[in-house]
């Protein structure tokens, strides 16, 4: 099997900090300790070790080479052809297995190689949507008391409740979960914005919110790091995409997917980013304005989904704005979660001379 490098390491790292990642770096593996996630639960994923590319099935800190237990060389994408039929088999050769490369020992690249389609959801968390109001209006000289200006906040909030905002991202911007981020220039104010990624399966056009989840394979995690100073160029009323979040390495995704079969109510699931060890977003799916049925259903809409396309459903509360414009710096580790499905560390670094 072979597949391009999406991201190179970055190669004028200390020792020092390659050990520290390699000391957490198990982090990375699915747990099933939450009864979010159902008892027996595996990801699928993508991995490099020495130079070597396969398609892995991660459980209890060990990733499993999926082509030599089905026996036939295979790809998270050509999974996708009979998902459900590819799930069964696997569960049932893993519950036999005892043979596994340990966590640390692997790369992850991103899930799927190569990435398709890219879509994502802005403004589709309520508490998001309130912070983003208040400071805007704040910081635009609003006097209104604090108490008004988040109820009014509370109510812009509840009025984006008619349907999805969405914008394409570009898939050369989606690096591996542990992949560093590189805070390209123009632009100084790089923020994070983690998001429940979702995989789709099967060709969908024109799906029915009721029926879109049967159109989904699997869940992940992926990371919209966004450049706030560079959204808006001055004396253009429009969004530059490309400029603020669609630089290479400012979508790292994975380590793995998740099936869907293994979460039952993805509301139920957390997400959680940290800044060096300081908790910057700590928030429950449930709070979603968009869920995932409306998402799924309404990009359906708009263009035809593919196997291996994935649908980012937006950010929730808890972004640099909120945290007294802590923006990225150089040297700060970002590290992501969400409920079973394992854990991104990524290093931010400079952009190469």
């Amino acid at each position: 099997m072979t597949s391009r490098r999406v991201v190179p390491h970055t190669k004028t790292r200390t020792r020092s900090r390659v050990l520290v990642q390699r000391r957490t770096r198990r982090a990375t593996t699915v747990s099933n300790e939450d009864s979010a996630v159902l008892p027996g639960a595996f990801g699928l994923g993508t991995f490099d070790i020495e130079g070597r590319v396969f398609t892995g099935a991660v459980i209890d800190d060990r990733v499993h080479d999926v082509s030599a237990l089905l026996g036939r060389e295979v790809s998270v994408i050509g999974l996708l052809q009979d998902w459900d039929s590819a799930i069964d088999a696997l569960e049932e050769l893993l519950s036999a297995s005892a043979v596994g490369i340990p966590l640390d020992e692997v790369r992850p690249l991103p899930p799927v190689q190569p990435p398709g389609q890219l879509l994502c959801a802005g403004a589709n968390y309520f508490r998001h949507v309130e912070q983003i109001v208040f400071a805007w209006f704040r910081n635009d000289g609003d006097e209104r008391s604090d108490d008004e200006l988040r109820a009014f906040a509370s109510q812009q909030a509840r009025s984006r409740a008619s349907e999805p905002f969405m914008f394409p991202g570009i898939p050369s911007a989606v690096s591996g979960a542990n992949d560093d981020v590189v805070l390209w220039t123009p632009g100084e104010k790089h923020d994070w914005e983690l998001e429940l990624g979702v995989l789709i399966a099967k060709p969908t056009h024109h799906v029915a919110p009721g029926d879109a989840l049967s159109h989904v394979a699997g869940y992940t995690i992926s990371n919209d790091i966004t450049v706030r100073d560079v959204m808006s160029r001055p004396g253009f009323p429009l969004t530059d995409f490309v400029t603020s979040k669609n630089r290479p390495t400012f979508f790292p995704t994975g380590p793995v997917i998740v099936p869907r079969r293994f979460i039952p109510d993805y509301r139920r699931l957390r997400i959680t980013l940290s800044v060096n060890g300081e908790v910057m977003q700590d928030q429950l799916i449930d709070d979603i304005i968009h869920g995932v049925e409306d998402c799924v259903s309404y990009a359906s809409q708009m263009t035809r989904l593919s196997p291996g396309d994935m649908i980012l459903t937006g950010s929730p509360a808890g972004n640099a704005g909120h945290h007294d414009n802590r923006w990225l710096r150089p040297g700060d580790v970002i590290e992501s979660t969400i409920t079973g499905l394992g854990m991104q560390r990524t290093l931010c670094v400079e952009p190469p001379a």
